[in-house]
């Protein structure tokens, strides 16, 4: 870590590098250096426009988190497992949560569950959902899923859905739902900081973003009555890794020395974690990219960014 800034990691999601293999390969490295955590996305299409070619290189074929993460629960024995994120509508809530209380199970307790309500018509369209009030539909979800977490005995009925009354079992090691929620914007501070245990950020952040979510997140858990101390801000770092010269540098962009001078300004500006996220790099997932190649990158600069003490 750099000071008492936790450092995760982004498994191998997009591209020709995110195989089962190079997951695991990525996976075990991290836990051997002490990361503290291991982080997968999700995102459900890659649409494909009338004149051909779909999204950006780092939507190219993205695996499934759920369970991938599941596969790497069973691989790993320390590190956390973090989903950046799952979009709550394109499920039935009891299955959620019925699944996340699995991958509780299997991984001991080191889930953390980073939820969303996802933005892409397409993928509204492919789940069978109407994506009209999709953050309505998704803050009634988290209800049932905290019910179904918490309780064992769990009852529900709302707007979007109904949960009979109903036994659930198996329970999840973690008693209380570790729950993370994003967005950007005053209303989402204040849901990440009164109904969840912190706030994850989105893809692309600025120092500007991480100071702003980073007090008012904090200032929205006092007003709740909870300790804004223990308030995680999460931060996904999406991280070009190699040489990078001139004023123009974006943040994450470098060496190691440069990258491990952005992780202390993030964890001046309030963050808590941040996980290396290499998805995003065409070097790394492009079409062109060799996956070998990928993962030799991303394992140099695992060595080279692992936390004091790691390994």
């Amino acid at each position: 870590m750099t000071g008492d800034l936790l450092l995760g990691v982004g498994v191998p999601q997009s591209g020709a590098w995110a195989t089962a293999a190079g997951q695991l390969r990525v996976a075990r490295q991290a836990e051997r250096l002490g990361y503290h955590s291991l982080w997968a996305f999700s995102r459900l299409l890659v649409p494909v426009a009338e004149g051909g070619g779909g999204g950006g290189a780092f939507y190219n074929g993205s695996a499934e988190p759920l369970i991938s993460l599941a596969y790497l629960a069973g691989a790993t024995e320390r590190i956390r497992l973090g989903l950046s994120v799952v979009n709550a509508p394109f499920f039935a809530p009891a299955v959620l949560a019925k699944q996340l209380i699995q991958l509780d199970n299997a991984s001991g307790g080191r889930l953390d569950a980073g939820i969303a309500q996802g933005w892409s018509e397409a993928e509204y369209l492919a789940a069978g959902v109407p994506p009209e009030r999709r953050l309505g539909r998704t803050l009634e979800y988290l209800k049932v899923l905290r019910l179904m977490w918490e309780n064992e005995v769990a009852e529900f009925k709302g707007e979007f859905t109904e949960l009979p009354r109903t036994l659930v079992r198996p329970r999840p090691v973690q008693p209380a739902f570790p729950l993370l929620l994003g967005g950007a914007v005053d209303k989402a501070f204040d849901r990440a900081g009164r109904l969840a245990q912190g706030w994850l950020s989105p893809g692309s952040v600025s120092t500007e973003l991480v100071a702003r979510a980073s007090r008012e997140v904090r200032a929205a858990a006092e007003r709740a009555g909870k300790d804004p101390a223990a308030v995680r801000i999460v931060i996904r770092g999406k991280v070009f890794y190699g040489p990078s010269e001139g004023p123009g540098r974006g943040l994450l962009h470098g060496d190691a020395d440069q990258l491990r001078s952005d992780l202390a300004l993030l964890h001046d500006l309030g963050a808590t974690e941040v996980f290396l996220d290499f998805n995003f790099d065409p070097r790394i997932v492009g079409d062109q990219a060799d996956p070998a190649a990928s993962l030799a990158t991303v394992t140099e600069a695992l060595a080279a960014l692992a936390p004091a003490g790691g390994g």
